[in-house]
């Protein structure tokens, strides 16, 4: 079974791209995470362009659009303005859809009760977050990492600082959670 690393994260006001654990950990385990609507899959990014299992998502998705990110100091032009922004807690319309072709990431997500939830990213780890969740994105301490980018139709690269929740698809994604607590 595929894993993936998540947890609750402390308040320190320390580096983003250290792990901000609790003492102890408090884990999140990948059924808490699909509870909030984000989804996971581990792939093999070796062979990417040409994996079945990833055609199948996209087919099955309607991920018809794709690009890969390269985020590293020396390939990503204003390199530190784009990370400050990708740490800005924000929302999209539409869903985030990251694929980890290399390097390792973290993106971090509001659970129900509005605490930060870290999810660490490696090579293979494909994600969906749902459109209307709070998230942001940082490297770790590794400054790198490669990414493929998926969305349905043409892509859309409007993000929306919070408080955004006058937006009808916040109201639409907090409404599914409280639907699927009932």
């Amino acid at each position: 079974m595929a894993t993936l690393e998540a947890w609750y994260m402390d308040d320190s006001p320390e580096d983003q791209r250290l792990p901000h654990k609790l003492n102890p950990n408090q884990p999140v385990s990948l059924e808490d995470l699909q509870k909030i609507g984000v989804f996971y899959w581990k792939l093999n990014a070796d062979i990417y362009e040409n994996d079945p299992e990833l055609q199948k998502i996209r087919d099955e998705m309607g991920y018809s659009y794709m690009d890969i990110i390269t985020i590293r100091k020396d390939k990503l032009p204003n390199y530190e303005e784009k990370l400050k922004m990708f740490f800005e807690e924000h929302l999209h319309l539409d869903d985030e859809v990251r694929y980890i072709l290399e390097g390792t990431a973290y993106f971090d997500v509001r659970d129900k009760d509005d605490r930060w939830i870290r999810i660490a990213m490696t090579k293979g780890d494909l994600i969906t977050l749902p459109a209307g969740i709070y998230h942001r994105f940082t490297l770790d301490e590794n400054n790198y990492t490669k990414a493929m980018r998926l969305f349905v139709g043409e892509p859309v690269w409007k993000a929306y600082n919070r408080p955004a929740d006058d937006f009808e698809i916040r109201q639409n994604y907090l409404h599914s959670l409280r639907s699927a607590q009932a």
